[in-house]
């Protein structure tokens, strides 16, 4: 347990708000912050996250590995009870919001904090579930959200990280907000503000266009037990692997891309576009199989 005093526990994805925010709520509030970043699976790297967050100010850095606790506890209830937000987005993003909430008051708890915080804006349906999360576990704590507060434009939170020295990855040419787990991966901002705009192609990771997908079909079998998917093409496997390799094989055949125009809890619209190759297939063959076994 450090020794220090008035510290707040960062939800820390290493990207531009939460790099943004480290030394935001240390100015504006005088709290240290301990960055807690949760491994919920995805292909972003996440080796030199704690360096990162302690480069931005953090006095110190924890990363938790979730990603059994997701697929099994969140992920497959999900696709167990057809969980699709307006028919359309498989809850990728969605799904992991609780489980961060509720590792942030564990370790709020180990470290005697203060306050928890989070990189949510006021617009999305994530600062909901963060908000009432972490009030329904440890009403004590106190919630700070930055970007939710702050007045900067995206260009200005960029030149913010730039004056002091903050690492990012994100530019005024790549001006995206990408958040990614195992179950998918969700890009907002820049040119998809306009929902009149084509997705450009450089913001897709994991999905190929259907010009770069193989000429032959590929075919795979999936089984299930009570809901969740056990076994691919006969062969027992583990949860997480499962789903990875879905992502892998389904991506590279076109699977999973999704353009939403989406209603938003606090009355808005946005214009989200998602990849989620695994999510869009499983939940295709359970409610395939659903078709077959139910009246």
């Amino acid at each position: 347990m450090t020794d220090k005093k008035n510290i707040a526990i960062l939800a820390y994805s290493g990207g531009l708000d939460t790099s943004v925010a480290i030394p935001w709520i240390s100015e504006q509030y005088g709290y240290e912050v301990v960055a807690l970043t949760i491994d919920l699976g995805g292909q972003e790297k996440l080796s030199d996250v704690k360096t990162r967050a302690i480069k931005a100010g953090a006095i110190a850095a924890y990363v938790v590995d979730a990603r059994e606790t997701f697929v099994k506890d969140f992920v497959f209830p999900a696709l167990q009870a057809g969980a699709i937000y307006e028919g359309e987005y498989p809850l990728a993003t969605a799904l992991g919001r609780p489980l961060i909430a509720r590792n942030l008051v564990e370790v709020a708890k180990k470290e005697g904090a203060d306050a928890v915080a989070h990189g949510c804006t006021g617009k999305g349906n994530d600062q909901v579930r963060f908000d009432l999360g972490v009030a329904a576990l440890a009403p004590h704590l106190k919630i700070i959200a930055p970007a939710r507060q702050w007045s900067m434009t995206r260009e200005e939170e960029i030149e913010y990280a730039e004056n002091r020295g903050i690492p990012i990855s994100v530019t005024t040419k790549n001006p995206y907000s990408i958040d990614e787990n195992i179950w998918g991966r969700s890009i907002e901002a820049g040119l998809l503000e306009d929902p009149w705009t084509e997705p450009p192609e450089e913001i897709f990771a994991w999905t190929k266009s259907i010009e770069q997908t193989p000429t032959e079909a590929l075919y795979i079998e999936l089984t299930f037990q009570n809901g969740i998917p056990t076994k691919l093409n006969g062969k027992d496997m583990s949860d997480v692997a499962l789903v990875d390799t879905l992502n892998t094989l389904a991506g590279e055949h076109g699977v999973g891309r999704i353009d939403h125009l989406e209603n938003r809890l606090v009355g808005i619209k946005s214009r989200e576009v998602y990849e989620s190759p695994s999510g869009i297939l499983l939940h295709k063959a359970h409610r395939a199989l659903e078709t077959l076994t139910l009246s």
